[in-house]
């Protein structure tokens, strides 16, 4: 598939995939007009790359993790590093949660004070 059609089933620009490619997180192949062409699991790895950087992954962690995902094979320094991350996000999951639920607390207390009731702080 080209770049712009990559670009809108993964949900991404094609600024992005561009950017993928130059950090070798992406791999196309050239047409002999010089266009690039993805196969259709690039769709896949493009929102998997797209969710570790929401994560907060460097590109130099995503460059690592990648070939893992495939392969399998992970070093020990690695898997220390993967196992790393993932306390990260689950401590990241756990404190917007708690914001969440925060939240939901101003909202009941907003809608009881615009229902008539007392704000509560």
């Amino acid at each position: 598939m080209r770049i712009g059609e990559l670009a809108t089933k993964a949900g991404v620009s094609v600024r992005a995939l561009r950017y993928y490619e130059e950090q070798d997180l992406l791999a196309s192949e050239r047409t002999p007009s010089g266009q690039r062409r993805y196969a259709d699991s690039a769709v896949d790895r493009v929102r998997f790359i797209q969710q570790l950087y929401a994560a907060g992954l460097s590109s130099k962690s995503v460059l690592e993790i990648l070939p893992c995902v495939h392969t399998g094979d992970v070093t020990p320094e690695l898997l220390d590093r993967l196992t790393g991350e993932r306390d990260r996000i689950d401590r990241q999951i756990t404190e917007l949660i708690a914001t969440r639920d925060r939240l939901d607390g101003v909202i009941g207390s907003a809608i009881a004070f615009r229902d008539g009731g007392a704000c509560a702080h």
